[in-house]
This record gives structure tokens, sequence and C-alpha cells, in this order.
């Protein structure tokens, strides 16, 4: 019987080249997440600060800022409002701006999104205001100033019973809570802040020490830099979202995902390259922590405000409402909201993640041209 003279071959052994851009990679990945973990600064900033507002605006919120003349869609005749005489009609227009309807269903969309502050209708003798509690405030004036007129219209019937009535009604489920929509602007800003935060750090703290230029000598690629960076921006992005939304449907918070809220996963991805480069340029520019720190703050909280971050922009006045629409964080709070809470599909998310990857592209770019590897 022949012997067999079959020879296994080996499987070839990786490259030296690769094993060392992998050994590379895992131990910039591993030196980033412990500069992260290890600067209490950019975590209370990044996770404490913004967990704190949603624990505390979801158990206490009471409002925002108002505006002086909120939109009020008008659905179908209200002869209560189209009978009034000139000047009462002047007042009324002072008080809310009234703009005409096509349907109520395409009203109370526009409530409940947020792009009007209530919607009116009349059946008989009773004036149906429909309202949103994303904005309480606004919600509150609409109900108030229509409660007055109604007021005003009975006393101006004297002499027989009340001739009108005002009900109002929440477009939304009457079990939902402040939390819808406090929520998506804090993980909105907690997003924003760890990674300009951690990208700017990790930079400036890298540049002072010297391990960039060390990291330039050594036979690892800038390509592998830049990508532990990104991987470690997104890992921590995904905890935060997970930990934010965990904690925020606990029932004493009362969270309720509705719509395609899976897509918040995408959009907080695309968000976070924004502000990734956002903190590249921050660690481009600055030569100290402190004045990385200072930077970022500078950035990313007046950002927080003019985005809706912390308050509703259909509360702030319309030059501050127009700033907004030109900031990344504006996209990321208002498509996370519309997955989240509005009960949007995920057509929704597209615009805002199209809007953050462009603006991560240019920015990245700028940071490019201010980059330096020493401090000299």
């Amino acid at each position: 019987m022949r012997p067999n003279t079959e020879v296994t071959t080996p499987a070839p052994a990786p490259t030296p080249m690769a094993a060392g851009r992998s050994r590379g990679f895992t131990s910039l990945s591993t030196a980033m997440f412990k500069s992260f973990y290890r600067d209490w600064l950019s975590v209370g900033f990044s996770v404490f600060f913004p967990l704190f507002f949603i624990i505390i605006f979801g158990t206490i919120f009471s409002g925002g800022g108002s505006s002086s003349a909120p939109t009020v869609i008008q659905v179908g005749a209200v002869p209560v409002i189209d009978q009034l005489p000139p000047e009462a009609k002047a007042a009324l227009d002072d008080a809310v701006n009234i703009e005409p309807g096509t349907t109520l269903e395409a009203a109370l969309a526009q409530v409940q999104k947020g792009d009007a502050g209530g919607a009116i209708e009349q059946q008989g003798n009773t004036l149906i205001v429909h309202y949103s509690s994303a904005d309480q405030v606004t919600s509150a004036t609409v109900q108030g100033i229509f409660n007055a007129f109604v007021n005003e219209a009975n006393i101006a019937a004297s002499g027989v019973p009340p001739t009108y009535q005002l009900d109002t009604q929440q477009v939304e489920d009457q079990s939902l809570k402040p939390i819808q929509f406090i929520a998506p602007g804090m993980i909105a800003y907690g997003i924003a802040v760890g990674a300009v935060f951690g990208a700017a750090m990790t930079l400036i703290t890298w540049r002072q020490k010297q391990l960039l230029r060390r990291l330039r000598l050594a036979p690892v690629s800038t390509g592998t830099i830049v990508t532990s960076r990104v991987v470690v921006s997104l890992a921590v992005a995904l905890v935060q979202l997970a930990l934010f939304i965990g904690i925020s449907v606990l029932p004493f918070l009362g969270l309720k995902l509705s719509g395609a809220w899976y897509m918040a996963v995408p959009l907080v991805i695309a968000g976070t390259l924004a502000f990734l480069a956002i903190g590249l340029f921050v660690g481009a520019v600055a030569k100290t922590q402190e004045g990385g720190s200072g930077l970022a703050n500078l950035i990313t909280l007046p950002m927080a405000f003019l985005s809706g971050a912390f308050i509703p922009l259909e509360s702030a006045p319309a030059w501050l409402s127009t700033i907004g629409k030109f900031l990344p964080l504006t996209y990321l709070v208002e498509g996370l909201k519309d997955v989240m809470v509005r009960g949007e599909g995920p057509q929704a998310a597209l615009l805002p993640i199209g809007i953050l990857l462009l603006f991560a592209v240019v920015v990245t770019f700028i940071a490019t041209r201010f980059f330096r590897w020493d401090s000299a």
C-alpha cells in the first residue's frame, strides 16, 4: 500500500505590516478610550450634565420661553372670529397670528410638529383649540388668549346665557409627558459635547506631550490614527444613546418611543461625525487644554440654546430661529424629535443625516488646514 504523500500547505501568516497596523489601531483606540474616561471634565459634560437635565427637566419641567404672537391655524369657518368688527379683529391679530388652513388633519400635523402654536375650529357655539405639549408655554398662551376672547364674546352678548364655549384638545396622546420633548434635545447635546471634547482634548494633550510627533515617526499611518478616533467617538456616542434612552424610558420619567425611533442610531452616527469634525478643528487651533476647553464650551453651549436642545426654537425670536437653521445641532435635535416622539417615518431622518454628513466633510477639510503635529 502506497503511503500518503499529500503535503498540507500551512495558512500564510499575516504580514508584519498588517499585524503592525492591527496592533497600532488597537493600541490607539485603547489609549483614546482611556483618555476619555479619565478626563472627568469630558465625561461630566458629555454624560452626567445631559443626564442631569433629562432627570431634572423631565421631573419638574415647567416650560421654556414665550412667543409674542404665536401662530394659530384656522380650520374652516369660525364665525365668531370672521364676523368681528375691525377694531376687535385688529386686537386679536396683535395677540395671535391667525393663518387659514386646509384640513383639520393637516393643521393638527403642523401643530404636533411644532410649526404652529395651535389650531382652532368652531362647532356650533363651541370654539375648539388644538394645542401641543411640545411647548407648554406657547400652548398655555394660546389657550389663555382664546379663553379671554370667548369671555369677551360672552360679555358682548349680555342679557342672554353665555353664547360661546371654549374647548381645548391636546393633539398628542394625553398620557405624553414633557420628557418626550426634553430627552431628544439632551441626547443630542450629550452626543455633541462628547464628540467635540473627546476629539479636541485628545489632540491637544497628545500634542503637548509630543505623542503626535512620535506617532508621526512611528510605523502608524495617519489613516489609522483618524480611524481610531472615529471608532472611539462612535462607540462612546452609541453608549450615550443607549444610556440616555434607557434612563428616560424608566417609569418615573416615562419616555414613549414612537415612529421610526431606530433611526436615532444613524442620526447619532451622522451627528457624531459632524461634531467630531468640530472637535478636530478645536484641537487643531487651541494650544492648551484650558484654551481647548474654553473654545469647545464657547461653541457647544450657545449652540444648545440656539438649536432647540434646551428650549424650543418656536419660542425664540425669529432672528434666533434663523441662526439655528445654520447649526448642525438643530438638525440632530429635530431629527431625533421626529423619529423618537413625533411618530415620523424613517424618511424624516434622511435630510438631517445628509446635512450633518455634509457639515462633517466641510469642517473636517477646514480642520486639516490648521492641523499640526507639534506645538512649535
